[in-house]
């Protein structure tokens, strides 16, 4: 489960956990992840916003609310900890100004935006990293992206899952496993569910190769704007 940017402050963020127990039916969980690096106002609003209806940001540094989830992973409420949409200054400072390096970081990484320097970072820090939105602007949700043709639509893509009876979708989803990433595909019907489910045949390492060269750098979710944060600042993908 992940902690919002609403209950960053230190003292807010064992009530958030709290309440993610309660609603899992749960006495603990087995990772917990800060959402965004970026807090808001404190408060019940997930969105909480100012008078000219921007989201009101709050005070809490992400070392602080990173601090006071160490004490719950300490506790024995989270069995590991991590954080997600982490900028690689971010967590180098994160890292030195904590006890508990992440476990995980979870973030945009598909085939058109690979990040490849900053995922060989990961592993030399020991951290795990995970893939949301492995297909890229195939997710509805992202405005940017939309007039270009589909990720998983790739010829590249396509083409090599030919050779394996597996959809572009697929062969998406088995080039991270390839690199020893997790992914955690979005689907809303069980067919498609059912397809990622799908994804883990293994590709040959020419294959992986085919799939490496075709990064683009386009990273479609990035709420810099709506969230009062510069997100991404040292990061492929980041426009100016």
């Amino acid at each position: 489960t992940k902690l919002w940017n609403n209950s960053h402050a230190p003292e807010d963020v064992e009530a958030a956990l709290d309440t993610s127990l309660a609603n899992l039916g749960t006495d603990y969980v087995d990772l917990w992840l800060m959402h965004w690096p970026s807090a808001f106002a404190s408060g019940s609003s997930l969105f909480p916003k100012d008078s000219n209806g921007k989201v009101k940001p709050g005070t809490s540094d992400y070392v602080e609310t990173y601090k006071a989830m160490e004490k719950l992973y300490k506790s024995g409420k989270a069995r590991a900890i991590g954080v997600s949409n982490f900028s690689k200054a971010e967590m180098e400072r994160l890292i030195k100004e904590t006890s508990v390096v992440p476990a995980v970081h979870q973030l945009e990484l598909h085939p058109y935006l690979q990040q490849h320097d900053f995922a060989e970072w990961h592993k030399s820090q020991g951290i795990h990293v995970t893939q949301y939105s492995p297909f890229g602007n195939s997710n509805e949700v992202y405005s940017k992206g939309q007039n270009l043709s589909k990720l998983i639509e790739d010829p590249t893509l396509v083409e090599i899952g030919k050779k394996y009876g597996k959809s572009g979708a697929q062969v998406a989803l088995a080039w991270g496993i390839a690199h020893g990433r997790s992914v955690i595909p979005k689907s809303k019907t069980p067919a498609r569910i059912q397809q990622n489910v799908e994804g883990d045949f293994e590709l040959s390492a020419e294959d992986v190769k085919k799939v490496d060269a075709i990064d683009r750098k386009l990273r479609f979710n990035d709420p810099s704007a709506n969230f009062g944060w510069n997100f991404y600042q040292d990061l492929e993908g980041k426009e100016a």
